[in-house]
């Protein structure tokens, strides 16, 4: 597994045209540096529903947080997801990680505002 950081690109009143990551595998772990503010962008074209599991780092009462996960629809999902508060998300570096499940046509961009 390769560990693969993304940039968040900024959103502005005048508008962003995100630039997805196409490229991406169902082996690597993504990570993106998280303020509160980031939100992810997924589209999928392809067969298949992906599936993006948001790790989750933190305990309470020495339990862990369960990951949570958001399906990306087969063929026309297109989906923002996000925000994500540091103290539960973020791990010791300030990231936060996802990893996925299915690629076929799916691409991925990480916002902020």
């Amino acid at each position: 597994m390769a560990n693969v950081t993304l940039t968040p690109q900024q959103i502005s009143r005048t508008g962003v045209d995100l630039t997805d990551t196409g490229s991406l595998s169902t082996s690597n772990n993504y990570f993106f540096r998280n303020t509160g503010r980031e939100f992810l962008h997924f589209k999928k074209t392809g067969a298949g529903a992906c599936v993006v599991t948001i790790v989750t780092p933190k305990t309470v009462a020495g339990l862990a947080v369960a990951d949570p996960t958001v399906s990306v629809p087969a063929t026309t999902g297109d989906l923002m997801v996000g925000p994500f508060p540091p103290d539960t998300f973020n791990n010791p570096s300030g990231d936060v990680e996802f990893t996925l499940s299915e690629i076929t046509g799916l691409t991925g961009a990480c916002a902020a505002l």
